[in-house]
């Protein structure tokens, strides 16, 4: 009945449960639940290079060939926040496992498929099964690990999803230059099969509890209509020119009711199918809100950096990776240093430090011209990688602060939508933006060329000695302008992420100690 139903939301959490593991099967399960999220957030990422190879090999455009991208971003979104309600009502390792025996079939298939409407399909059911994957796997190590360790597993978990969207576009342009497109989807199969296994094997015997809620179907239609409107709206509508379309405006107004009347539902439902009431707990608010507009600014200078390298400077899907990826490196290696001290650390502190040194960063990078060497664009993105880790690690641990173990399957599903639909508001946002302001500096820097200008004329008489004239030689000229209005507009993009970060600090100090709880492993 629905009283005993809703008892383990309102009951505190059990004193005894599963001891926390030791030794080797914590290494074991360790790296199993880390690669299975590796590659599931590598996927968001690992295809966007490989775009004009699928396009050509299935025989459509790059921009029907972008909907395997869009495809996997909106049935994961929708998945996300449903993590929660999932997890209690099957149990959060069955939902693992199952998630990741999908993830690997699916990803099967995508490298089978023969057509771009095959791809698609088969691409939004990878998504759907692969949804749960990230926050559960957060959710299962917190639970396995040590109440003193527990930073550490937070640090493993912050790792593996930070540097997976860096390393995407690299291993993605290698398999691709080097193999085929469908291997960015084989690779998943030995590594997808190799952790479902070990996790199981571990962990079967440490199901969670199980309750057996109705299913809320009217909260679950408003939300898979609202978020799914919401995500094709703001992977479409760069190209469609956005609410000039009648398409996104529709789309639009139709997300904007279904989610507002998700909400109100939601906060009446004796069984929401999403736990808005977390965010009537300070700290999660907070923590998730500093962690979605962070990912803002951050996402936006990962997305518009390697673009404005291959479509402005000339350079190639695998040296615009090669370009981006050193932020992994610090992030990687100062990881686990904060995640070891993380009970001794005034976390608001950390985060204030990441905001300055990805504020820092970004105002570094708002002074490049077109002439910049790879060593100078590589510098910033290698310093912003410090950041990375104080930003990720303390703003999970402050968001899961005081909550029981059977909220954080929901609460780390319900911050990690805010995360990834943050991450595709900010490409929207930043992309138009770079354009936008791209084609203003281009109009003021055009009435610069004109005979009473020296710097132009010269440049003109330098183009008639190598034997331009005409048509040709406006085509140069204008090629020049555009390349250096490009990068005006990319240097403006990164200022105002600059000005965000900074932005965001007073947000932090909102926030309320103590952060020591991170739930999952309780005292045992």
């Amino acid at each position: 009945m629905s009283d005993t139903t809703a008892t383990p939301d309102a009951a505190p959490a059990p004193a005894a449960g599963p001891k926390p593991l030791h030794g080797l099967p914590l290494v074991l399960l360790t790296i199993a639940v880390a690669f299975s999220t590796f590659m599931e957030i590598l996927d968001m990422t690992i295809v966007n290079v490989a775009v004009p190879h699928i396009a050509g090999s299935l025989g459509v455009s790059s921009n029907e060939g972008t909907w395997a991208i869009s495809s996997y971003a909106l049935a994961s979104a929708v998945m996300q926040p449903l993590t929660g309600w999932i997890a209690k009502r099957f149990g959060e390792v069955k939902t693992f496992c199952f998630s990741v025996a999908l993830f690997v079939v699916f990803s099967m298939l995508c490298g089978l498929a023969t057509s771009m409407p095959m791809l698609v399909v088969f691409r939004l059911l990878q998504g759907a099964g692969s949804g749960p994957m990230v926050a559960l796997s957060l959710s299962l190590l917190l639970a396995s690990y040590p109440k003193e360790k527990q930073g550490i597993a937070l640090a493993m978990w912050a790792m593996t999803v930070v540097v997976a969207p860096i390393f995407g576009p690299i291993l993605g342009g290698y398999l691709t230059d080097n193999f085929s497109w469908p291997w960015i989807f084989y690779i998943n199969v030995p590594v997808g099969a190799a952790a479902g296994v070990v996790t199981w094997s571990i962990l079967r015997t440490r199901e969670t509890k199980i309750v057996r809620a109705p299913i809320d179907s009217v909260g679950l239609f408003l939300l898979v209509i609202g978020v799914g409107c919401l995500q094709f709206m703001l992977d479409n509508g760069n190209d469609h020119d956005w609410f000039a379309s009648p398409l996104i405006l529709t789309l639009g107004l139709i997300a904007l009711v279904a989610l507002t009347f998700l909400i109100i539902w939601e906060l009446t439902a004796k069984h929401p199918v999403v736990d808005l009431s977390l965010f009537a707990r300070r700290n999660f608010a907070v923590g998730v809100t500093a962690l979605s507009l962070g990912m803002l600014g951050f996402f936006g200078i990962t997305v518009v950096f390697p673009l404005w390298l291959q479509t402005t400077l000339g350079y190639t899907a695998t040296w615009a990776g090669l370009a981006t990826a050193p932020v992994g490196i610090l992030a990687f290696l100062m990881s686990p240093i904060i995640g070891k001290n993380i009970q001794r650390l005034e976390l608001r502190a950390v985060v204030t430090f990441a905001f300055i040194v990805f504020a820092f960063t970004s105002f570094w990078f708002s002074t490049f011209n077109s002439g910049a060497s790879f060593a100078t664009l590589v510098l910033p993105r290698f310093v912003m990688g410090i950041g990375i880790a104080c930003f990720f690690i303390p703003l999970n641990q402050i968001f899961l602060s005081g909550l029981r173990p059977d909220q954080i399957a929901g609460a780390s599903g319900l911050a990690n939508f805010c995360r990834t639909l943050a991450s595709s508001v900010s490409t929207a946002i930043t992309v138009t933006l770079w354009q936008h302001r791209g084609e203003a500096h281009h109009a003021s820097l055009t009435e610069y060329v004109n005979p009473a200008s020296p710097a132009a004329m010269a440049y003109v008489q330098k183009l008639q000695g190598m034997g331009l004239h005409g048509q040709p030689q406006l085509t140069v000229l204008d090629q020049v302008v555009n390349r250096e209005a490009l990068t005006l507009a990319v240097n403006d993009v990164f200022w105002t992420c600059g000005i965000l970060f900074l932005a965001l600090i007073p947000i932090l100090w909102l926030a309320k100690p103590p952060f020591g709880n991170a739930g999952g492993a309780a005292g045992h």
